[in-house]
């Protein structure tokens, strides 16, 4: 039996997300087409939502010295409750949808602001939180081109060179 139903949504600012798998593409530990992430979290969120129910997990720390790096596995599930994905350029912002969200699996983020979703669930006597991307605002680091370049249209194509 679930001991703490949760309802409502975990809002993180300036997330760091890693392992990123917004495409949905087949790994060593991933089915085809699921598609996620993980958001690393202090120790003392870390332990709040593990308190709650949620599915916290740590990552051993490389230097002994060092404390494990907790986080928190994300789905991003479009087919049943489709999240909003925004992405944040100096152009503005714009909508992502499923089939163009992959490319943030290769983008350099500078900042990832995140609403999770819970999923309260119960099964064989177990029970727990498991979280969903509800809505992101990411914003990706731009070169000093993409500011250069801003105000050519897109399909347009220079005239030709006189011989």
């Amino acid at each position: 039996m679930v001991s703490k139903v949760i309802r409502h949504n975990l809002e993180i600012g300036e997330a760091k997300i890693r392992f990123r798998n917004f495409s949905g593409r087949e790994g060593q530990f991933n089915p085809p087409g699921k598609r996620n992430f993980v958001v690393f979290l202090d120790p003392d969120t870390a332990a709040n939502l593990r308190e709650d129910g949620w599915n916290i997990r740590s990552l051993r720390a490389r230097d002994p010295e060092e404390e494990p790096q907790a986080y928190l596995p994300v789905d991003v599930e479009f087919k049943n409750f489709p999240p909003e994905i925004w992405l944040i350029t100096s152009r503005g912002k714009n909508l992502l949808d499923a089939e163009i969200v992959g490319t943030l699996d290769q983008a350099e983020i500078q900042n990832a602001d995140l609403v999770i979703r819970p999923y309260n669930w119960e099964m064989s006597g177990k029970s727990g939180i498991k979280a969903y991307l509800k809505k992101a605002f990411i914003t990706i680091v731009e070169d000093s081109f993409s500011a250069k370049y801003f105000d050519v249209p897109e399909g347009y194509s220079a005239p030709p060179f006189d011989e």
